[in-house]
């Protein structure tokens, strides 16, 4: 009877790990990851937007945007094509400024008057015209997420995307009204759907093209990544269909010229184009042919003989505490070992070996390295030394890499990883293991410069406080602190003499800052307060360098503003 009884009580039923009732459970989680991770990233980049003031390159930008929808006319700014400022001129719309149309300034002036001098809320403006390159920021991290995934599984896709949304300069530059992230999401795009490419060429190869085109219709600088995409157009079909695939590639060169043509076409149907008081300078050479045979608009055209004009004059440079004239070919990697996070630079070493040695992720190796490494390259033989913003693109293509970690595995006889076939062991406990805390520790270094993303610098050379000492520029100093300057001077200093050297584009008056200019005056007059933005400190060198002999530096702003008492 007891024996009948205990086998009649219903036992509770127990899931295998790989169930599908225990895959269903757990289905969520990804979902879930997805959504924390890009909230958090969304919070942190609304933030810096509300807090900063215009940095340096904004201000002409949504200029640019508001004269396209007053005016629909191609004037400011032909030096960068038009459609990164298309997607800022969405939040301009939805600020609906006043704007002088009677004004005929340059791009710059264009840009103070519109934020200072036409009764509009500077704040509230820019925090519109940054909103929709944050929102694509975001769906740039789906992409990211979307590509780990295709290649190595949801566990990859989750690293991946977590490595992109925890990145400080990312966060930095997505949260500006600038074009550097919108083009690198849109050349990923075109990558990641080359890749889908392979399976689905009628669906993804016009689109892949679409996206190229929108990446080389946002800045110009995506222009050497042309030919690389377009052979993995070819190999995505090759060998299997020869003729299919150089079809492929065509449709997918002709996909990119019609987007170009139609971002300029937005702006202004008739594409009127006058250059005017814009000096076009005149390309000879290999470059002049290059130009002359590009098959976009002439504005475009112009806007490249624009480029190799700044290519040609001789900026100044700042790198590791030595101010010089020129460029440096190593001063992109160097700057990226200061303003990448160390856990991050070591996933996307160990992502890169994984693509090139487990031999599933090989074919996937030439997508996601041979694009990052060819424009790495070109950015590195540019004249302008001034800031990893020029390579912003590493950190979208190298978290894809990085995601892949998690497939590294050991075989039953603990094989090094990538030999024999990929599913024949579990995956390395030293990899989980090692990913954990390499993506926790990217976390926290990330966490601990809230809210000051734009100088970050990781704890090898001393944190966003110390950014300063090593680089310039939009590295740590873009003008961006202007209003929190403003609150610490009435917070600390009320009432007490200022004198100011700023380097931005913002008035300082428009947010109550009263100061004399320094230079102007001489040395003995300079009592009190001396305000000096690190990248104008970083370059001081006559009057200034003298000035800033003779003082004591007694607060900091934002670490981008040191102030100094005399």
């Amino acid at each position: 009877m007891m024996a009948r009884t205990l086998h009649s009580v219903p036992v509770p039923r127990v899931d295998a790990p790989g169930s599908a009732a225990a895959r269903a459970r757990r289905s969520w989680l990804v979902p879930l990851l997805v959504v924390v991770l890009l909230g958090q990233m969304a919070v942190a980049m609304v933030t810096t937007a509300v807090q900063q003031t215009p940095t340096i390159d904004e201000p002409v930008y949504v200029a640019t945007a508001a004269d396209y929808l007053h005016a629909h006319r191609l004037r400011h700014n032909a030096e960068h094509p038009p459609l990164g400022k298309l997607v800022i001129a969405v939040g301009v719309a939805a600020a609906d400024p006043h704007v002088d149309a009677a004004f005929t300034g340059d791009q710059g002036a264009a840009g103070r008057r519109l934020l200072y001098g036409s009764g509009n809320d500077p704040g509230r403006l820019m925090l519109w015209a940054r909103l929709p390159v944050v929102v694509l920021t975001l769906l740039s991290g789906l992409v990211v997420f979307a590509f780990a995934r295709d290649l190595a599984g949801p566990a990859a896709g989750a690293v991946a995307l977590a490595l992109y949304a925890v990145s400080p300069d990312v966060i930095a530059h997505g949260a500006l009204a600038t074009l550097d992230v919108p083009m690198a999401g849109f050349l990923l795009t075109s990558v990641w759907l080359l890749w889908r490419a392979r399976e689905r060429p009628r669906r993804c190869l016009p689109l892949a093209g679409a996206a190229l085109g929108a990446a080389v219709a946002t800045k110009m600088s995506a222009l050497p990544a042309v030919p690389v995409l377009l052979a993995l157009a070819v190999l995505a079909l090759w060998p299997a269909r020869r003729w299919r695939a150089l079809a492929g590639a065509g449709v997918v060169a002709g996909a990119a010229v019609a987007v170009v043509w139609g971002a300029y076409l937005a702006v202004d149907p008739r594409l009127r184009w006058d250059p005017g008081a814009a000096h076009v300078p005149v390309v000879h050479g290999l470059r002049g042919l290059l130009v002359d045979l590009l098959p976009f608009p002439p504005a475009y055209r112009d806007g490249m003989r624009m480029q190799f004009g700044l290519e040609n004059q001789p900026w100044q440079g700042f790198l590791f505490g030595h101010l010089y004239t020129g460029s440096r070919w190593y001063y992109l990697p160097a700057a990226l070992l200061v303003k990448t996070p160390l856990g991050l630079l070591a996933l996307w070493a160990a992502g890169a070996v994984a693509l090139l040695t487990v031999r599933r992720l090989r074919p996937a190796a030439p997508y996601v390295l041979l694009p990052s490494g060819v424009l790495l390259a070109a950015a590195m033989t540019g004249a302008r030394d001034f800031g990893t913003r020029y390579v912003v693109f590493l950190p979208l293509f190298l978290a894809v890499a990085g995601g892949c970690v998690v497939t590294l595995r050991t075989g039953p006889r603990g094989r090094a990883p990538g030999r024999g076939r990929l599913g024949a062991g579990a995956p390395a406990g030293w990899a989980v293991g090692a990913t954990g805390l390499l993506v926790a520790w990217v976390a926290v270094s990330s966490l601990r410069t809230f809210p000051y993303y734009l100088p970050y610098a990781n704890e090898a050379f001393g944190g966003p406080a110390r950014t300063h000492v090593w680089l310039h520029d939009s590295n740590v100093d873009w003008g961006q602190d202007l209003g929190r300057l403003a609150d610490r001077l009435r917070e600390r200093y009320p009432g007490q003499r200022v004198w100011l050297v700023y380097k931005g584009s913002g008035v300082p008056s428009a947010y109550g800052i009263h100061a004399a200019d320094p230079l102007r005056v001489p040395d003995g007059e300079v009592r009190g307060l001396l305000v000096v933005s690190d990248s104008a400190a970083a370059k001081a060198r006559g009057r200034l360098a003298r000035l800033l002999d003779d003082s004591r530096p007694v607060d900091e702003v934002g670490h981008s503003i040191t102030l100094y008492r005399r």
